[in-house]
């Protein structure tokens, strides 16, 4: 199909986020949280730290909650409250951010890479028993773009290994699987609040969350080099406290998260809509939300076989519509793990979705006409406006309808 000869005057520019639409609607409360910790002096670990931290244990359903300088340091300290060091295994994902393995070779442990379920781009639950050794020490189910992985499945055969469960939720808070949310589903819960996060900051900062108060203690510890009393070291740790400008920020915005998260539900049912109505369901593998999960879609993202998908980016770019390829090149096949020898074809679920999948603009500010000049876009590419396109085929993976859980919303 050829695309469709526009006026280019007519093109409405989409940012891919636009982080700033929602600091405008907070400044006054920012700049006023702000200035209170400057005047105050406490600027790491402080008050605001201490409050942010029980409002997000009550609001993950944890007893623990404890800040920290990023979600890849939150990774890093989960993975050394397990003593997980040389000659472990970690299972995980290879399609998904680098910090995950990263975490896990710098403790000089190995990342044992499984492939991903092809409709939820989660750790596929079915294929991680066959990757259990004798030296396995973990599991780090990553809830990506916003959904949780298949905990239920995933605790069963950690319980049966006797293994821990670290999830990496850095993209999935209030999230939920069977009514029970992000960071209360496995050991140690990891989270970001990286600015372009459903609950960000302005700048860096991350949580590990947690049920068992031995475990708590020594994160609470390991975060501040492994000192519990000033200058007496019981554990080698290091430097990762949350500073308490973020915590402050945090405190403004986290009241507002659950409305932002009904604002992306609200725009990813738009796109379902406008995408059918544009007769690109069939093109497009559109993402789907299990029953069993609250889908928080920190990111939309659509699949775009048949080698496309590059062309397609580059035809919004054009357009002045922001979008995003998340992972390109998986973890099993990046330069630093080839050491480890897997080869390409070791993960084809993974492959592909690294080929296939673009993400499109679903922040919660977005408007319905953004929406609408996406979807016009994308249908350009694909010549969608002539109401004769035949549809082709509609593959396997695009079985599953897009919905997210309405008891959430």
């Amino acid at each position: 199909m050829k695309p469709v000869a526009e006026d280019p005057s007519s093109w409405q520019e989409v940012p891919l986020f636009d982080t700033l639409r929602q600091q405008a609607a907070l400044r006054d409360e920012l700049f006023a949280a702000l200035a209170k910790v400057c005047d105050t002096g406490r600027y790491v670990l402080g008050p605001d730290c201490a409050e942010l931290e029980k409002s997000l244990a009550a609001y993950c359903q944890v007893p623990h909650a404890l800040g920290c300088a990023s979600g890849s340091d939150a990774l890093l300290l989960a993975l050394m409250a397990y003593d997980i060091g040389p000659g472990d295994e970690v299972l995980m994902p290879s399609y998904t951010f680098f910090a995950t393995a990263g975490a896990v070779w710098r403790l000089g442990a190995k990342p044992v890479f499984v492939d991903i379920d092809a409709i939820t781009y989660n750790i596929d639950a079915a294929k991680i028993a066959a990757a259990v050794t004798p030296r396995t020490k973990a599991i780090i189910p990553v809830h990506l773009y916003g959904q949780c992985a298949d905990m239920a499945a995933i605790n069963a055969i950690a319980r049966r290994h006797h293994i821990a469960v670290i999830e990496d939720a850095c993209q999935a808070i209030g999230g939920e699987f069977d009514g029970r949310r992000a960071g209360c589903l496995g050991d140690v819960g990891c989270f970001s609040f990286y600015p372009t996060k459903n609950l960000g900051g302005i700048g860096d900062g991350g949580l590990m969350t947690c049920l068992d108060d031995n475990v708590a203690a020594k994160l609470r510890i390991l975060r501040v080099h492994g000192e519990r009393q000033r200058y007496h070291h019981q554990l080698v740790g290091f430097n990762s406290r949350l500073d308490s400008l973020q915590a402050a920020a945090l405190n403004v915005k986290l009241p507002h998260l659950d409305r932002w998260t009904a604002q992306r539900a609200t725009n990813a049912a738009r796109y379902t809509e406008l995408f059918s109505q544009a007769g690109l369901a069939d093109c497009l593998g559109l993402p789907t939300a299990s029953p069993r999960c609250r889908h928080v879609w920190n990111q939309y993202i659509v699949r775009v076989p048949g080698g496309q998908r590059d062309a397609l980016r580059e035809h919004l770019t054009t357009r002045k519509i922001g979008t995003q390829i998340y992972y390109p090149v998986p973890l099993h096949l990046q330069e630093c793990f080839a050491s480890l020898g897997i080869g390409p074809g070791s993960l084809p679920e993974t492959e592909r979705a690294a080929k296939e999948t673009l993400a499109l603009p679903i922040f919660p500010e977005l408007t319905a006409d953004e929406q609408r000049a996406v979807v016009a876009g994308v249908a350009s590419f694909f010549g969608a406006h002539t109401s004769q396109r035949q549809a082709p085929p509609r593959p396997k993976f695009l079985d599953a309808t897009t919905a997210s859980n309405a008891k959430h919303r």
